[in-house]
């Protein structure tokens, strides 16, 4: 008979190894997309999952506070939540947020979708900005594909083929009750516990989820990606191009302060961030603008230049958004804020710009200060001899000065020529000093 001490400590080292599975068993990866979907958020969420393969995860949760953004970035993710073996739930939080156009379309390609309270899908009809404001795009083969892509995943996961069309095709918006009601989500949930709560139990792809009461890890990207998912915002990526353009041509103006460096790396950052993708048309007016700025600082004029190359920034600024359709999928609205955002400091810079321009041309125009001082007197503040120097006042600022005479403390002195930032100088004769004493 073995004895119970044995039987404890077996059932001991039992528990015990049964402890780690346990723990990797319960987890649940979470990843947030917020703001828009770049470039780069596709990367990210490539290593989310492979994170969660690899920790094997009982589910990843991606949870979406968007407005869309990339085209090419979305159809990726959706393959790529298709592709994994891990259960991938799409969550609408938190409360008071939403998931627009490529928003909805990433949501109703997850395994479950959910949503908390008060917030909002939908915004999904194709629009581009116009110098009226905004129009849908109603090209068929786009709206089409489109409609194809929503529906097509809307039926693999058994949710409302109808509405998946009208959010493109109506520009359909659902709050989660009615979402609920017509079948495009699955859950209504307050909260990431609440809905591992619900969802426990579910079958999705081969497995039975585990998620009541399961630990909740946050996904946090390495420090390269989340530098790119920084700069491919259509907003920073814009102004760095813009910041890199103004660097560039103080840099060109007056070089050896290191603005023409800085240009050119805020210009590659920007770059980078908007994927090379850059209307050519904005490019042309930049460097036009560039041009003609750069001619206003160095030949004299009455700022006609300045002024046309600023209007060519400004007008290139705005083609630059990276904001239409096909290549963003965002609601018309949010475009216009990117525009606004990025004309309102190119306009803020280019007034700045203007009052430099303004207080050179002042310059450029007055009366040389320097050549003021020849031929004036001054007193001397300090003995030197012949090629020493020494300190004389001029009109009450002290300047370091040198004199082929012997200067005494006191001596007038007449101002003769400037040498950099000394005076050349000569002893006035000794009547004038006397008479002046």
């Amino acid at each position: 008979m073995i004895p119970k001490a044995v039987i404890a400590f077996l059932f001991f080292i039992l528990m015990l190894c049964c402890i780690p599975y346990a723990s990797a068993a319960e987890q649940v990866l979470v990843i947030q997309i917020k703001d828009s979907i770049t470039s780069a958020s596709d990367d990210i969420l490539a290593d989310a999952i492979a994170f969660a393969e690899e920790g094997d995860y009982q589910a990843l949760i991606i949870t979406l506070n968007t407005p869309g953004g990339v085209v090419d970035a979305t159809l990726n993710m959706m393959e790529q939540i298709s592709s994994t073996d891990v259960p991938v739930i799409g969550y609408v939080y938190p409360e008071g947020t939403k998931a627009w156009s490529a928003g909805t379309l990433l949501l109703i390609s997850t395994d479950i979708a959910a949503m908390s309270p008060f917030t909002v899908i939908g915004s999904a009809q194709p629009v581009t900005i116009t110098t009226s404001g905004s129009e849908p795009v109603t090209d068929s083969k786009i709206v089409n594909a489109f409609v194809a892509i929503a529906q097509e995943n809307a039926r693999k996961h058994g949710r409302n083929e109808t509405a998946a069309a009208q959010f493109i095709t109506e520009n359909l918006n659902l709050n989660p009750e009615k979402a609920l009601e017509y079948g495009v989500i699955e859950y209504i949930a307050s909260d990431i516990d609440n809905l591992l709560e619900q969802v426990d139990g579910s079958e999705i792809k081969g497995r039975q989820l585990n998620t009541k009461g399961a630990d909740i890890v946050f996904y946090e990207p390495p420090l390269k990606l989340s530098f790119l998912n920084l700069i491919s915002n259509p907003i920073i990526s814009s102004l760095l191009l813009l910041l890199g353009v103004y660097a560039l041509i103080l840099g060109l103006s007056n070089p050896g302060f290191g603005g023409e460096v800085f240009g050119i790396i805020a210009i590659s950052l920007g770059l980078i961030g908007t994927g090379f993708d850059v209307n050519i048309a904005s490019i042309f007016l930049i460097l036009v603008g560039v041009v003609l700025i750069v001619l206003e600082f160095q030949s004299p004029g009455f700022g006609v230049f300045g002024i046309a190359g600023l209007t060519c920034i400004v007008v290139g600024s705005i083609l630059l958004a990276p904001t239409d359709f096909p290549r963003n999928y965002t609601p018309a609205e949010f475009q216009q804020t990117i525009i606004l955002s990025i004309v309102s400091p190119t306009i803020v810079i280019g007034i700045f710009l203007l009052f430099v321009l303004y207080k050179i041309a002042l310059v450029r125009h007055s009366k040389p200060k320097f050549g003021e001082l020849i031929g004036d007197t001054a007193v001397a503040i300090e003995s030197f001899e012949p090629g020493e120097y020494g300190y004389i006042r001029h009109k009450s600022e002290n300047w370091k000065a040198r004199s082929d005479d012997t200067i005494q403390k006191g001596d007038k002195v007449e101002i003769l020529e400037k040498d950099g930032t000394v005076l050349i100088v000569k002893k006035l004769d000794e009547a004038f000093n006397s008479t002046m004493k």
